[in-house]
């Protein structure tokens, strides 16, 4: 019986597939009359699952290939975050940007546009110029931004849609280190009224609150080091805190990268999450919703009124920012975005109902929902380049072999 990671979606396939070579994926896609691709099964939902042929990447392993003259690497798709990290800490190249987790794979993240934090860091799809795809057909074809030109941004964040993913280019950066502190007990009113200047105060800032009362119980603040010379014991009213604490307050700090303003490397310090712990709380549900960067303040306004409602069902939200991009199925497609997070207890039927009532206090400012997290509204009119996008599915998938449930009620 396959899961996903927080073990509430099992997966329906009747078939499971471990190809060890491109060949042998290939053959599968070329036989199967429907067949969907699962990464490191973080979705929240079923945009992965099939009741035909599901295919694992586990297997499909290579070492990443870097050129070091133009600062980018290939990676297979299957590869997670946190070992491609490992890889290039002995190189003078970086990632621009890490999830919270570092154990989602590099095809599964870039397929669902999955980002981090920084207001001048867009998501990790952003950073990917080529892929290697296998077709509905079993061809293997190579996509680039170079060779494609415009339609290359609507191949990138695909939900699963126009085939098998192989390997995955991604451009670099010099590589940087960073030191993480952590303020608690930010007012509300001084997030809301400042909150530009704080979440720009470092290469990446996350809030975190239970979304009760009146402040934010955590602010993460991501620097490079000449961004926190002589940080302050007291910031916008919230007070550095010297011992590790988890987002979620009551759990154990260990699983935590390192923070009390230990500089690290790069891949050491962006995720939340170590890669040789079990990473968040495990046994939870997630949506996320973003909202133009301009309409930051009002929606999260929109929120806090309605705290009465999601604290009995919340272990906590979290509050970032990502720069624009021009990815035609990236919530921040030609805007910048914030990210409204909500890690909710494993109670579906208590998340099921508040989740309609955020949904519509947040459709004035043209909400987004995350693809791989869970959600109950339409997304029909949100993404202008839809058509443009479903035309490009009809030329790699034409039969629809990697149809399913979540495509055909949510895509359309």
């Amino acid at each position: 019986m396959l899961q996903n990671w927080s073990r509430h979606h099992t997966f329906q396939a009747a078939y499971i597939h471990h190809p060890t070579t491109v060949a042998q994926l290939q053959e599968i896609v070329r036989r199967a009359r429907h067949c969907k691709v699962l990464g490191s099964a973080h979705s929240f939902n079923d945009m992965a699952d099939t009741t035909a042929d599901l295919i694992v990447l586990d297997q499909l392993t290579t070492t990443p290939h870097l050129d070091d003259a133009t600062g980018q690497v290939t990676v297979p798709g299957g590869m997670r975050y946190g070992d491609l990290g490992l890889f290039l800490a002995s190189t003078r190249w970086a990632l621009h940007n890490m999830a919270s987790l570092p154990h989602i794979s590099v095809a599964g993240t870039i397929a669902t546009a999955t980002h981090g934090s920084g207001m001048r860091n867009g998501n990790l799809a952003s950073a990917v110029i080529a892929m290697t795809i296998v077709r509905a057909d079993g061809e293997l074809i190579e996509v680039s931004r170079a060779t494609h030109g415009e339609r290359f941004a609507g191949m990138v964040v695909h939900l699963g849609a126009l085939g098998v993913v192989v390997t995955v280019t991604l451009q670099l950066v010099p590589s940087f280190v960073i030191r993480q502190d952590i303020y608690e007990h930010l007012p509300l009113r001084e997030a809301l009224a400042n909150f530009d200047a704080i979440m720009g105060s470092s290469y990446s800032v996350s809030l975190f609150t239970t979304w009760q009362g009146t402040t934010v119980d955590q602010v993460w603040r991501k620097s490079l080091p000449y961004e926190a010379d002589n940080l302050p014991d007291v910031w916008h009213g919230a007070q550095l805190r010297r011992q590790a604490i988890h987002p979620i307050a009551s759990v154990n700090a260990d699983p935590c990268t390192e923070q009390g303003g230990v500089v690290g490397p790069w891949h050491a310090r962006l995720p939340h999450f170590k890669m040789e712990f079990t990473p968040s709380n495990g046994d939870e549900l997630q949506s996320e919703f973003f909202v133009a960067h301009a309409d930051a303040v009002a929606a999260l306004t929109a929120i806090h009124q309605m705290q009465a409602h999601i604290a009995p069902v919340l272990h906590v939200g979290e509050i970032r920012t990502i720069a624009a991009d021009d990815l035609w199925l990236s919530p921040q497609y030609q805007r910048a975005g914030i990210a409204i997070h909500f890690t909710w207890h494993n109670n579906w039927p208590g998340v099921r109902q508040v989740l309609p009532r955020i949904e519509a206090a947040l459709a004035p400012f043209a909400v987004r929902p995350h693809w791989g997290k869970l959600f109950t509204m339409s997304v029909a009119g949100l993404y202008p380049r839809m058509a443009e996008f479903m035309a490009l599915r009809g030329e790699f998938d034409p039969d629809g072999k990697f149809a399913n449930r979540y495509l055909r009620e949510v895509v359309g």
